[in-house]
Parts: structure tokens; sequence; C-alpha cells
């Protein structure tokens, strides 16, 4: 796609696009499966627009005694405005606690994708693609084996919604997780924090427990202690 800057072949712009939402999407649907601040969505958006900001500064080139110049002013700026991106999942509500620097990283690398794929850098775009997922998946694993943690409570942080405890509950028991005794406190004027404490159970069943429970209604935050 040489002839880009004159866009005579609209094939060839929507091959790219189309390619950046699929390296995106296989880094966002990871994210997603997670429940991240970022998931499927955004990734998918950061990828398709910085693939389309750098087809724009490539029409933007020129030529010059023969020369091609490229206007690199417009792809530069996207990956520093992805750090204002970043940031929104990194912020938390409470003091002093730092999370969602892994899904702040993979928006950053989905752009230099997206930058990668506009530029038709296919083989690089493709290639970061699979080694992010192998990283995030490689050590999403290996955490899971070093940390051998075994989880004794679960706290929720929810609105005020019925029956939410008894559904927490019977979502606990139906993946085996025994419960030994359950709290509850409510936090005016609308707010409440349950906390279900629970037979010792690994990393992982305790992560797809908290995942599980995130998704009932009025969930605002869960917490694996």
């Amino acid at each position: 796609m040489n002839d880009l800057p004159f866009f005579q072949d609209i094939g060839p712009i929507a091959i790219r696009l189309l390619i950046s939402i699929f390296c995106a999407g296989l880094i966002g649907w990871d994210r997603e499966r997670l429940r991240k601040p970022a998931g499927l969505r955004t990734h998918i958006l950061v990828g398709i627009g910085a693939c389309l900001m750098t087809l724009i500064s490539l029409l933007m080139s020129r030529v010059e005694n023969g020369t091609v110049i490229f206007d690199s002013r417009i792809a530069a700026n996207v990956v520093v405005g992805i750090g204002f991106l970043g940031a929104g999942t990194i912020l938390h509500p409470r003091e002093g606690v730092v999370s969602g620097l892994t899904t702040a990283a993979s928006l950053w690398v989905v752009a230099g994708i997206g930058i990668a794929v506009g530029c038709g850098f296919y083989a690089g775009a493709f290639l970061t693609t699979v080694l992010v997922l192998l990283t995030l998946y490689l050590m999403n694993r290996l955490d899971d084996h070093i940390e051998g943690t075994l989880y004794h409570s679960v706290t929720i942080h929810a609105r005020m919604t019925p029956h939410l405890t008894e559904d927490a509950k019977e979502l606990l028991r139906t993946i085996g997780i025994r419960i030994v005794r359950t709290m509850t406190v409510n936090e005016a004027p609308e707010g409440k924090t349950v906390t279900i404490h629970i037979h010792p159970v690994p990393l992982a069943k305790g992560k797809q427990a908290a995942r599980r429970i995130e998704k009932l209604r009025g969930v605002r935050e869960v917490e694996l202690n």
C-alpha cells in the first residue's frame, strides 16, 4: 500500500483497520474475562483509533526532492494520549491502593499494535499480540503457582440490594466453596458490606468466585482476604 496517501482503494484501509480490531480484541478479551476496568471494547477502540491516526499521518506525508517526508506527529501523540486513558484504569477509590497497572500497560501496547498495523508492519503487530497474550496467560499461571494463596473470606461492597447476601452464598456453594459464617454491616445511606467467611480456597478458585460475585446486581467491589 505504498500509494496510501492518495487513497485510491478503500480495501487496504479496511484491511488495516480490521486487523487492528482483531489484534486489539484478542488482548481486550483477556482483560474482559478477568473483569478488568478496560476490557474488550476499550482495547478495540484504542487499537482502531491508533491505526486510524497512523493512516492520517501517512496521508499527510509529502514528497520533497524525491524523498518521502513522513509526518509522525499525530502517531507520536497517540502514545502520549494513551497515558491519560491508562491513568483511568489505575485510579482507585481507596487511598493507598494502586491497581490496574497491567491493564494500563496492555492499552499502551495495543496502541503500539494499532500504529504498527497502520504502517503496514503486520509481522510486528501479530508477533507482539501473540507475545502479549502469552505473557498475560503465563504470568497469571505463575502467580497462581508462586503465591499459593489461601483465601479465608470474601468481602462484598454493594448497594442496599435485596437478597444479595443469599445470592452470593448460593453462588459460592455452586462452585464448591463451603461457608463458615456471614456478617453484614449496613452503611448509610444506601450501602452495605457483606463479609462471608469460607473454608480456605486456593488463588484460582478465589478469583473465580470474585469474578462471579461481581456480576451480581448492586455489587460495587469484591475483596478476597
